[in-house]
């Protein structure tokens, strides 16, 4: 028996697994469709991260394999994209151009059913997105290597819209010139959180090479498929978008180097049972001030997860504390804990209540 002949039935078997799955698909988009129209007639929002946040948890508890957890919710979270674009397409602000770690977020997030809008700078995402030509935007907030993204920190600070969700993406850089060589460059170009992501790797390996911070790594891509005296730390997305070659992949100093972004809008997520919650405090300037200002969140059972600390650029050495905590607005203990320390901050701000990073 020939390969083929083995290789039929099994073909058979798969083509007729395929025509159930289309059917399957279809059904569930009608479905969605009605859900378009309910949520139509109540004005509610198309996308609600909570409830996708809960059915991507809930097919990986339920997966009994082969197929990875991951690669599951991979494909359902296409397949919920696609349904949400039948009620209305949405348009999603990132820090551009084309190939950036911050599209992968918006995909990563949203799937690829919607329109992602490429901006020059952070400061662009949150205008487009408080402006309405965004529906949503998506924005670095913190590296696992380098610490906090400062000009998002202020730009949150300053905006009327909320935190509705965050993404965490594996950050793998790659050395990339349009010649695949790197002679004759003159310059090596990347994000300035990127050069310092790969510090080490390009003090030992091209120490006297200029570096140039630029607006993003995929920027940095664009310029080096312009110019062969131009090398770009970016990623291999971004290497094929421009036609460049690698010369070195994995450059990072840390290997498990990670970017969170955060989902930036003006929708209020409900609880979606793993959450958290953004803040952004001050205190009154005498002793014991900080101490006081967290101990309710001891006293209800709240655990912190982040606390930075920004200055308040007032000239008087007078800093912003950015808190994440677990659990969400709802949640009656971290409602409790929020209630007590509001009334011990000289300034309470909350970012938002989302659902935890998967």
């Amino acid at each position: 028996m020939t390969t083929d002949d083995k290789l039929k039935p099994l073909r058979e078997q798969i083509d007729a697994i395929d025509a159930q799955l289309l059917d399957l698909l279809n059904r569930r988009a009608r479905v969605a469709q009605e859900v378009g129209h309910v949520k139509a007639e109540t004005n509610a929002p198309v996308f609600r991260p909570e409830r996708e946040a809960q059915v991507l948890r809930s097919v990986a508890e339920r997966n009994p394999g082969p197929l990875l957890n991951t690669d599951i919710q991979t494909v359902f979270r296409e397949v919920m994209s696609a349904c949400r674009a039948l009620e209305k397409r949405v348009t999603v602000a990132y820090l551009g151009p084309v190939g950036t770690f911050s599209e992968q977020a918006v995909y990563q997030q949203f799937g690829r059913s919607v329109d992602a809008m490429p901006c020059a700078s952070i400061d662009e995402v949150f205008r487009a997105t408080e402006a309405g030509t965004a529906d949503f935007g998506v924005v670095p907030i913190e590296n696992s290597s380098e610490g906090v993204i400062n000009r998002t920190l202020d730009l949150l600070l300053q905006t009327t819209l909320t935190i509705s969700g965050e993404v965490s993406i594996q950050v793998n850089h790659s050395l990339m010139t349009r010649t695949g060589s790197m002679t004759g460059v003159k310059t090596i170009c990347a994000h300035s959180q990127a050069l310092a992501q790969c510090q080490v790797w390009l003090n030992q390996n091209y120490p006297n090479i200029e570096r140039m911070a630029v607006a993003s790594n995929g920027e940095a891509a664009r310029l080096a498929g312009e110019d062969p005296s131009v090398a770009a730390i970016a990623s291999e997305i971004a290497g094929q978008k421009y036609q460049l070659q690698v010369i070195k992949a994995h450059i990072q100093d840390d290997p498990h180097n990670r970017t969170r972004f955060a989902v930036i809008g003006r929708l209020q997520t409900s609880a979606s049972g793993k959450d958290q919650t953004s803040l952004v405090l001050s205190v009154p300037n005498k002793a014991g001030a900080v101490y006081n200002l967290l101990a309710p969140l001891a006293k209800h059972g709240v655990s912190m997860t982040r606390f930075e600390s920004r200055p308040a650029r007032m000239g008087t050495w007078e800093y912003y504390f950015y808190v994440d905590v677990e659990g969400h607005l709802q949640d009656a203990k971290v409602e409790s804990a929020l209630k007590e320390l509001k009334d011990n901050a000289a300034f309470f701000k909350v970012l938002g209540s989302y659902p935890s990073s998967l």
